[in-house]
């Protein structure tokens, strides 16, 4: 299958467009100044543009690191709209995930630098549950769409939910093990989703 988007739970392609670079600059300055230490100007001058040129881009500093968020959204629709219709759902989302989440190793550390911001600045943290709700709209879309109920219903909503928390406590410890591999994270998670609780050992 042909990966559309990969980075996480927000996505991510290598930065081509004007979008992805503003991004991977802030990135860089949030890591070694401090977020709240940055400022949009810092960011502009950096990027040598105006700040009223960085505002084409990003509506506010808070959204600069999730990237090119709206195309990868749409690439995760599509890995989930490629899946074969005769494989149970719950092996679709393993796979568009686990597909979805595969990061190359040439963009593996600004990978983890931009996840160690969302996940670990409070003052992005607000910002990410807007985020979380797209991501979570995709998700329950697809499960909406293979179980022929609305998007709104109940099992949609908690299967996006529990999609979601997967793949935020896969990152989490990807953060705080250096050798940890994030696909193999995502796999033993994503079999808990799919079995349950109560098919685990002690």
């Amino acid at each position: 299958m042909t990966t559309p988007g990969r980075s996480g739970v927000l996505g991510g392609r290598p930065a081509a467009t004007t979008r992805g670079r503003l991004s991977s600059i802030a990135i860089e300055l949030f890591t070694t100044r401090g977020f709240d230490e940055t400022s949009v100007d810092d960011i502009a001058g950096a990027a040598g543009i105006a700040r009223r040129t960085l505002f084409r881009y990003y509506p506010s500093k808070n959204s600069i690191p999730w990237g090119e968020f709206d195309e990868h959204l749409e690439g995760l629709r599509e890995l989930l709209r490629a899946s074969p219709t005769d494989d149970p759902l719950g092996v679709t989302l393993q796979d568009a995930l686990i597909a979805f989440n595969t990061v190359p190793e040439s963009e593996r550390d600004e990978h983890r630098q931009r996840m160690s911001l969302l996940l670990g600045i409070p003052a992005l943290q607000a910002h990410s549950m807007i985020m979380y709700a797209d991501w979570r709209h995709v998700i329950a879309e697809h499960c909406a769409a293979r179980l022929g109920v609305d998007i709104n219903s109940h099992l949609p909503q908690t299967i996006a939910w529990l999609t979601l928390g997967t793949a935020l406590a896969a990152y989490d410890q990807w953060l705080l093990h250096e050798d940890a591999d994030l696909t193999e994270l995502i796999r033993v998670g994503t079999d808990v989703l799919l079995n349950g609780v109560s098919s685990l050992t002690a």
